[in-house]
């Protein structure tokens, strides 16, 4: 019985890791350690064949199609996943067990990329659908739209072929992943763990705009069928694809023995770490058609193709120091020093500790003997610690009260592991708050991008965001220097400033980029105080009084307050002209205390305009459906959240019902 216990538990938890890889592209293990679970499955159902049932991991693909990428299409041909092996002797077995099969078959080995498949299709050379891989046998989900924005889709064929169906990898370059999680930074975003995860939800998300921002590419590695031309091997499909302008796997070996294709896989191994882009094996297929069809397929895997997964490599290395960096968002980054090593063909002497808590749980000390290892064969990490090796007088690491760059104390907001500086004027965010403080949702200050933000920055013209409201003295020098441009420019941009102080105080306050005082929040408390002087006054019994203040936000608050350079430049603000009262006018209740989310394409309203319009009246917007949603607003193509809301018994909402309401 406790076998039996044993394998119902660990199928629940590959079950869970599956649905974290494929359906949420939120990896919480690393791709060794899940394959390592799947081999102890595999052996538990080798000794137990008693045990294993349809919804055994082992027995179907691992992912599932899902609605919010667009409409789920049946597939034509099946998605698989193929046979893992993880040893030469694996390999030669199923070498050896082809050339038992088969007269005189021939091999092609290639790389296995590390994306997310899709399939695409073309009628007389017109591609019309694109899909990815969803449940793997049955559907999967339509993300054309999308696709038709990677620049490795051919549109049209050379040829007009009657039907083609291949199938590719979607990837990001590491150049490309690098390019969007320093965006993500930049704009306060969660980053990327991993160039497959940012691709494969880059491929699913609804706005084909930021697909196509983020530079996704594309593969093929297969047809999946064709009409129209006869086409007998692997190879010779590759040939014609690269006739038609489609992008095939870089480099392919055409094998004819085991020999040969042992060669072919150690190369790879010893390419990978050269190549601009994440593989995470290498795969060995059977070239003929013909022979692919005698030897079928299970209920998951092909029978003629398996994919060899090298074993990551580790090495011991002296950990020398701890080096501590600020972002851009004021995050607080070590990054471990060590004696430096080669690992996958290069040499690394530094990886990411990301957080105290990752620190602590290795219990990683300077001096200390690391195990170093790459993630993906690309980004070094520490795997642990050996403490047999431990010298004598180490103590355990800490990041400080203190932000390495100005020296203002650091906070850790609660349920976030991130350690943060508090100062606003930290060199290292000042970037961040001034395109915080002039953008849409704050000052909205029109024209005010990100390279004069630097730019001003660079040249000593803004030093915190006060400075900002005394650049219109300085027209003439910016004039003659030409920082911003010409006259027009700079005058426009000036008076865009100017105009900005017609704000009021909710705006100020959000533009202030205190953390966890977004809009929603500012709006609350400005009700609350009416004014900046009494809000900074305010007491922490006082401030959790107010709806969207909780424990956190009202200490965030006192402490910002408390800061003496915050204080001086809220005082320059004042100054400057700036409102720091909001207006007393006859405030429309109608929607007080209820809570809507906004959904789908509406009638008339955008739903920024809808959003406003309950805000406006009382109510109040947020972004997810949860048992505390009064109302979804409800439009054309709602997707999920009507979905949700329908599960969880939540009034569903017209334009029209919504203005009758008000």
């Amino acid at each position: 019985m406790d076998d039996l216990k044993n394998y119902e538990e660990l199928k629940k938890k590959i079950e869970y890791h599956n649905d974290r890889y494929y359906n949420q592209d939120d990896p919480e293990i690393t791709d060794y350690e899940y394959d390592m679970m799947m081999q102890e499955l595999k052996k538990m159902e080798k000794a137990h064949p008693e045990y294993i049932t349809a919804d055994s991991p082992t027995q179907h693909v691992g992912g599932s199609a899902k609605r919010e990428a667009g409409v789920l299409v049946k597939h034509r041909v099946p998605m698989l996943s193929l046979q893992d092996v993880f040893s030469k002797e694996e390999v030669q077995e199923f070498v050896d067990s082809m050339k038992e099969q088969l007269v005189d078959p021939t091999f092609i080995v290639e790389y296995k990329i590390d994306g997310l498949s899709m399939a695409l299709r073309y009628e007389n050379g017109q591609l019309v659908r694109a899909i990815t891989r969803g449940d793997g046998i049955n559907q999967g989900e339509d993300v054309t739209v999308n696709a038709l924005v990677i620049k490795d889709v051919k549109n049209k064929l050379k040829e007009p072929v009657e039907y083609l169906e291949v199938r590719g990898e979607v990837y990001m370059t590491n150049e490309a992943f690098e390019r969007v999680n320093e965006i993500q930074e930049f704009n306060g975003k969660k980053t990327f763990a991993n160039p497959r995860n940012c691709a494969a939800g880059t491929l699913r998300q609804l706005d084909s705009a930021i697909t196509k921002q983020r530079n996704l590419s594309m593969f093929v590695f297969n047809i999946q069928d064709i009409k129209g031309k006869t086409i007998e091997t692997h190879s010779q499909g590759y040939e014609f694809l690269k006739k038609q302008g489609i992008k095939i796997i870089d480099n392919y070996q055409i094998c004819k023995n085991f020999e040969e294709v042992w060669q072919a896989i150690e190369q790879i191994g010893q390419q990978r770490d050269r190549l601009g882009y994440d593989i995470d094996g290498a795969v060995v297929k059977i070239d003929s058609y013909a022979q692919r069809r005698q030897l079928g397929q299970t209920a998951k895997v092909p029978r003629w193709a398996v994919a060899y997964k090298y074993p990551p490599e580790e090495k011991e290395t002296e950990l020398l120091d701890i080096e501590l960096s600020v972002g851009r968002t004021g995050r607080i980054t070590p990054t471990a020093i060590f004696q430096p090593v080669r690992l996958c063909g290069t040499t690394v002497s530094r990886a990411t500790l990301h957080n105290q808590d990752f620190i602590d749980h290795l219990d990683i000390r300077i001096g200390d003997t690391v195990i170093v290892y790459k993630s993906g064969e690309i980004i070094p990490k520490i795997k642990g610690v050996n403490k047999e090796k431990r010298p004598a007088g180490t103590v355990p690491y800490k990041i400080g009260h203190r932000c390495p760059v100005c020296g203002a104390p650091t906070y850790q907001e609660e349920g976030n592991v991130d350690i943060k500086c508090s100062n606003p004027t930290c060199p290292s965010k000042l970037v961040r708050n001034v395109v915080n403080f002039v953008g849409r949702d704050a000052m909205d200050i029109k024209g005010f991008g990100l390279s004069y933000v630097e730019t001003l920055i660079d040249q000593g013209y803004i030093q915190d965001v006060s400075d900002i409201y005394s650049l219109k003295e300085k027209r003439q020098e910016l004039l003659d220097k030409k920082i911003i441009g010409l006259q027009k420019s700079t005058d426009n941009l000036l008076n865009a400033i100017e105009k900005s102080k017609d704000n009021d105080a909710i705006k100020i306050l959000t533009a202030l980029g205190i953390p966890n005082i977004g809009k929603s929040a500012a709006k609350s408390l400005m009700k609350q105080f009416k004014s900046l002087d009494t809000l900074m006054s305010a007491s922490y019994e006082q401030l959790i009084e107010v709806n969207d203040i909780g424990d956190t936000s009202a200490r965030i608050l006192i402490d910002y307050f408390k800061d003496p350079k915050n204080i001086e430049i809220i005082h320059r603000l004042r100054n400057h002209g700036l409102k720091m009262e909001i207006e007393e006018s006859d405030e429309n209740t109608t929607l007080a205390g209820l809570t809507f989310v906004v959904t789908g394409t509406l009638p008339t309203l955008s739903r920024k305009d809808a959003a406003a319009l309950i805000e406006s009246h009382g109510g109040k917007v947020t972004g997810s459906v949860s048992k505390k949603t009064s109302y979804l607003l409800a439009g054309e193509n709602a997707g999920s959240k009507l979905d949700k809301a329908q599960q969880l018994a939540i009034p569903v909402l017209t334009e029209e019902d919504l203005l009758k309401m008000i």
